[in-house]
């Protein structure tokens, strides 16, 4: 299965500019899917909501805005803390997601220690199956 890189954090869902609450979600990276991270928030409806989308996306949205349709991820400020904002859209809905920009950053640390950026292709094993294609 490969190396997993897993991190609880909670996580503001912003309803508007003066109400939020709080959701717990666990960050996930896993090696055999190295270019994607993984949200799942834990919510009172019993079933957890997963996202997946491109670990490169979150990296680049700690230092500035990035991303469009359905995902954006874009760096701000609430009360003088550093956080990471995330709009996250689909059929079924929206949502506004406010995440400790500390914790997200030594989370993607990690991911990145476990797969340094450029070096994904790698540990999909693609360099050995294409070999293996061309071999005569």
């Amino acid at each position: 299965m490969g190396i997993v890189v897993e991190r609880e954090v909670e996580l503001r869902l912003i309803l508007s500019p003066e109400r939020d609450v709080p959701v717990s979600a666990r960050l996930g990276y896993r090696t055999d899917d190295p270019y994607a991270v993984h949200i799942t928030f834990h919510i009172d409806s019993g079933q957890p909501v997963r996202w997946m989308f491109a670990r490169e996306l979150l990296i680049e949205g700690v230092f500035r805005p990035c991303g469009h349709g359905d995902v954006r991820v874009w760096p701000s400020k609430t009360e003088g803390r550093g956080v990471v904002l995330v709009a996250l859209n689909s059929p079924e809905g929206g949502a506004l997601l406010e995440a400790p920009a500390a914790q997200v950053s030594s989370w993607l640390e990690r991911t990145l220690r476990v797969v340094p950026p450029g070096s994904e292709s790698e540990q999909l094993g693609l360099d050995d199956g294409l070999a293996e294609l061309l071999a005569p």
